[in-house]
């Protein structure tokens, strides 16, 4: 089966992407005109400005009719997107830890999405996260735990009524980009029955402020410890 060369935008639109975050171009900085790019790169203009429209899209620089395309600080205008572009290619800059960074909004994520579901869940939610639970509990193969537990996490955040909640996790867990969300990653949360069963009692009894601190204890465990 022959292999799929990627477009030739795509490559120039990675090479350029990578030297911006190396600081070979610093926040401010113009790119060579696409004139410039295209005679350096060995391709044509049309790729070139392709490539930086995709730049653009992902706030790395800011192209001027006429003008000058400068670069931006990715630090102030990427988006969430630009995280798992940096996760797939391996090209994020020395000293950012994606995994860890990626745990950390998790966690900060998930805790307030509990103390929302504490307040926003009815009746039957609060029966269906306790009976979850239970059968976390239960549950003895561990893909068959972590099944469950993913489940209840979709609950929570679901019924926290915070779409911004929702479509962030959906950019971090889709396709599993930035991190591997399995069993084997997870494994001390899933090991904590006891914390679980207590954050959905929470949620249950509308403690909200008891509902987030049990919940951020429990994301809190997969965050790996710092030296």
């Amino acid at each position: 089966m022959p292999i799929t060369q990627p477009p030739l935008s795509s490559l120039i639109h990675a090479a350029l992407r990578a030297e911006i975050l190396a600081g070979e171009y610093p926040p401010g900085s113009a790119l060579p005109s696409e004139r410039a790019l295209s005679e350096r790169l060995g391709t044509n203009r049309h790729a070139v400005r392709e490539a930086l429209k995709r730049l653009q899209q992902a706030g790395l620089v800011q192209i001027s009719q006429g003008g000058a395309t400068r670069v931006r600080d990715w630090r102030r205008t990427g988006g969430l997107e630009l995280l798992v572009e940096l996760a797939a290619s391996g090209e994020a800059p020395p000293g950012i830890e994606l995994p860890r960074a990626t745990l950390e909004m998790r966690a900060s994520v998930g805790a307030d999405a509990a103390r929302l579901c504490a307040r926003r869940a009815g009746a039957a939610i609060r029966a269906e996260l306790v009976a979850r639970a239970a059968a976390l509990t239960e549950a003895e193969d561990l893909d068959e735990r972590n099944e469950i537990y993913e489940r209840l996490w979709d609950v929570i955040v679901d019924t926290s009524e915070n779409v911004a909640y929702r479509l962030a996790l959906n950019t971090l867990l889709a396709g599993q980009r930035v991190l591997r969300f399995d069993a084997a990653l997870v494994a001390d949360e899933l090991a904590a029955t006891d914390l679980i069963r207590a954050l959905v009692a929470a949620i249950a009894d509308r403690d909200e402020d008891t509902a987030e601190r049990r919940a951020r204890n429990l994301l809190n465990r997969s965050i790996p410890k710092e030296s």
